[in-house]
């Protein structure tokens, strides 16, 4: 029976993975390839710091959701997985404290609902349902 757990929870890991992945590389290519001036039509916030941070940022979502896939893909230091998913959260928890202190309070659920999600990658893939390396 524990099997048959472990396949469920590695299938729901696998998805949460993915959608992460898929939002943080889309967040990431975003505010690294469009000019700094178009980002704060969707992005307000990016006309307030410097576009060296806004890169940085882009380059550490990027980098964020490549780790929560092709580590467990090729299974080469699977444990980047859910180290990239603990990176990911402390990312979420600065921008949630970034925005607070604007008075963007309308996003914080969001931001919330991605820490939960990456909390249970990063918990799943350490302990629960690691994935192994290739030998």
């Amino acid at each position: 029976m524990k099997e048959k757990n472990n396949k469920g929870l590695n299938i729901a890991l696998w998805i949460v993975q993915s959608l992460l992945a898929i939002m943080f590389l889309m967040a990431g290519i975003m505010k690294l390839s469009m000019p700094i001036g178009q980002l704060y039509i969707s992005m307000p916030w990016t006309k307030d710091v410097s576009e060296v941070l806004v890169r940085f940022i882009g380059i550490s979502e990027l980098l964020g959701g490549i780790g929560l896939m092709l580590p467990s893909i090729f299974r080469i230091k699977p444990i980047l997985t859910p180290i990239a998913a603990s990176a990911l959260i402390l990312v979420m928890i600065l921008a949630m404290i970034f925005h607070i202190s604007r008075g963007e309070t309308n996003i914080i659920g969001m931001h919330i609902v991605i820490i939960l999600f990456a909390l249970f990658v990063a918990l799943g893939r350490f302990k629960y349902v690691p994935i192994l390396s290739k030998k």
